[in-house]
């Protein structure tokens, strides 16, 4: 491992197998995550994009190990997480954080913001009240929270200042690591840019690591420093953000860049159309998973799966179109 990797995910699997039904031989499964690989660097934002179902969030919820991997290593700053006892995980959950998709859900309705933000302190500190009060004011401060909203409960407060909540409590333990699922996407516009500029300025001011799940290439531009881009449970191309927007090599990170809209009417945009429907994940296609879909498909794409391989200094990509790249 390099000195700078925090996060290393070796050929990381996640499977989930459903009930075996009469006269099938075996039980139907879904490899919602299969065979991911790839390292986050301390310090950066890391962003996995893919369409709705492609096993993004599972595999961030497999990284930090509130599911347990099928096979393969998340190796955190060296240390193999599936190894680790229930109280030994219990521990480091004090570096590894986690911002869900819906704050509200998130948020025990019944318990005050105090309550909510000061939960991991109870949890993990021993400090006095005294010292738990001044960090929780100190945190709500950061994420621009008043002091007054101590004493009311979630459902009193939008959207964004919920979010704010949520990453306040993230932010509690002084994290080294945080997941976000997808934390903006149930926000409005306007509030959307202010919780991805506070996350910024609180990634830099606490050297926060992130790994950042969305389906907005937008607000991965806006945040990521590489990109990910999964397909049905698949990496298929992992990039720099501006190696990736300026020049996207898979076919399938082509079209999703191509439906981004483009503002200006002057703009001649001709979005590249997918043919046909995602296939089902309890039934693949064998090869290349994207070939169904593709219209640069060859006849070795439909029986050989592609190789994540090096194309330029910090791009690589899965696909047999660069197979005799070097």
């Amino acid at each position: 491992m390099k000195d700078n990797v925090i996060l290393e995910v070796k050929n990381v699997e996640k499977f989930f197998y459903g009930n075996k039904k009469l006269f099938q031989k075996d039980r139907p499964v879904v490899k919602a995550v299969n065979d991911v690989s790839f390292t986050i660097n301390e310090g950066e934002t890391f962003g996995i994009v893919g369409e709705s179902g492609c096993g993004k969030s599972t595999l961030g919820r497999t990284v930090i190990r509130l599911l347990n991997p099928t096979s393969g290593q998340v190796l955190y700053k060296g240390t193999d997480l599936a190894t680790l006892s229930g109280e030994e995980m219990r521990k480091l959950r004090q570096e590894i954080q986690i911002i869900f998709q819906d704050p509200y859900a998130s948020l025990n309705p019944r318990m005050t913001v105090r309550e909510l933000i000061q939960a991991p302190l109870d949890v993990y500190s021993h400090e006095s009240e005294a010292e738990k009060l001044a960090k929780v004011k100190n945190i709500m401060a950061k994420v621009g929270l008043r002091e007054e909203y101590m004493s009311k409960y979630p459902h009193e407060f939008s959207g964004g200042q919920r979010q704010r909540i949520v990453i306040a409590r993230a932010l509690i333990l002084e994290p080294k690591f945080i997941f976000c699922d997808e934390p903006v996407s149930a926000l409005d516009v306007s509030v959307r840019a202010q919780v991805l500029n506070l996350m910024k300025d609180l990634q830099k001011e606490f050297n926060l690591t992130y790994m950042f799940i969305s389906h907005d290439l937008s607000v991965v531009r806006f945040l990521c420093d590489r990109i990910g881009v999964m397909y049905l449970g698949r990496m298929v191309e992992i990039a720099d953000r501006q190696e990736l927007y300026d020049n996207p090599m898979h076919p399938y990170t082509k079209a999703l860049l191509s439906a981004i809209p483009v503002p200006d009417v002057d703009v001649k945009h001709e979005p590249m159309l997918l043919e046909g429907d995602i296939p089902s994940p309890y039934n693949p296609p064998k090869g290349c998973l994207f070939h169904t879909r593709c219209k640069f498909a060859m006849e070795c794409c439909k029986t050989e799966v592609p190789q994540m391989r090096q194309i330029g200094e910090n791009h690589c990509v899965a696909c047999h179109l660069y197979d005799d790249v070097k």
